[in-house]
């Protein structure tokens, strides 16, 4: 199974109104970013254990460790929960700036250094989580 079928695969099993949501903000960070590389984390470990919630990706972000090595991870991710979605935006170096800026005037979302968390795209502003994403993207370090 190809990416995109395992994202569309992962899509289909959320139950209503999460898939909605989740297709709705699949095809709109597609629009944002066409031609992006697309990843997705199934949530295992090497032994086949869940460590996390499966994530879709989008893009490319270089991660730096201190002992000098470095491996490519997604900058944007999309993630279902227990109660509604994560969107992870990588790479800004500043874990204030998304709460700051975005915290009081996305709506109903919980916004840290690194993810906007909400129950229903329709408890929040999707042009300013849209504007969150795309300042993620072209402020990545």
């Amino acid at each position: 199974m190809n990416v995109k079928e395992q994202i569309k695969k992962y899509i289909d099993s959320q139950p209503e109104p999460k898939r909605s949501d989740m297709k709705e903000l699949h095809r709109r960070t597609l629009q944002l970013f066409p031609k992006c590389r697309l990843w997705f984390l199934d949530g295992k470990n090497s032994e086949n254990k869940t460590v996390s919630n499966p994530n879709i990706g989008y893009g490319i972000h270089t991660i730096k460790y201190a002992d000098g090595k470095s491996r490519e991870f997604y900058q944007i991710g999309i993630s279902a929960n227990k109660t509604g979605i994560s969107v992870y935006i990588l790479g800004i170096n500043d874990k204030t700036y998304l709460a700051k800026t975005y915290g009081k005037k996305i709506g109903r979302a919980s916004v840290t250094g690194y993810c906007i968390k909400f129950k229903t795209l329709k408890d929040i502003n999707t042009d300013i989580l849209e504007e969150a994403i795309r300042y993620g993207v072209e402020n990545s370090h």
